[in-house]
């Protein structure tokens, strides 16, 4: 191979590393971030409408307008997850005649896996597929699980809850929606 080509094809795959890493950059400074929570604001639940994994159709979270909804965002692989699955059964069982929706959310996953989660865990709250991850997106979701409560009006009410929601955070953002 000659000087002038080996040359040639390493500016040529420089030039390809740095077009890869200015387009890197420029995604993540134009990101969506998500819904800003926090400072006494309650800035409205971003919609969706996505199909359910336990009963066939879709899910919009519009139709649930009047209720106050707990939104968890999950995936089958994930280890909290499973731990905190009894937590929120519990919650829909104990609150549901109040008003009170949990909705699953699962995300970054195979619907079969996430049926099969359904089944293995006893849940019994209405679960919905969101495959790529997209209204993770525009909720902010930075990992799994993560949990959102949205009063009656349908704005976020409260703080996220990153990680496995305990029970007491559970009970506190379910009553901060309840009283909004």
């Amino acid at each position: 191979m000659s000087l002038r080509l080996k040359h040639g094809l390493q500016a040529l795959t420089v030039a390809v590393v740095l077009g890869l890493l200015a387009l890197l950059v420029w995604k993540v400074v134009h990101q969506d971030k998500g819904v800003k929570l926090g400072g006494g604001r309650t800035p409205p639940a971003p919609q969706f409408a996505l199909s359910r994994l336990d009963a066939p159709g879709k899910l919009k979270l519009a139709s649930l307008r009047g209720k106050v909804v707990v939104l968890n965002f999950w995936a089958s692989w994930c280890a909290p997850c499973k731990s905190e699955a009894p937590r929120l059964e519990a919650a829909w069982q104990r609150y549901r005649q109040r008003g009170v929706v949990v909705i699953g959310v699962d995300g970054q996953d195979f619907s079969g896996d996430a049926k099969r989660f359904i089944l293995k865990h006893g849940i019994t709250y209405p679960n919905v597929h969101d495959g790529p991850g997209d209204i993770g997106t525009k909720y902010g979701v930075t990992g799994f699980p993560e949990t959102y409560f949205v009063d009656r009006r349908g704005r976020l009410v409260g703080d996220r809850v990153v990680g496995e929601v305990s029970a007491d955070k559970l009970t506190a953002g379910i009553q901060r929606a309840l009283e909004s």
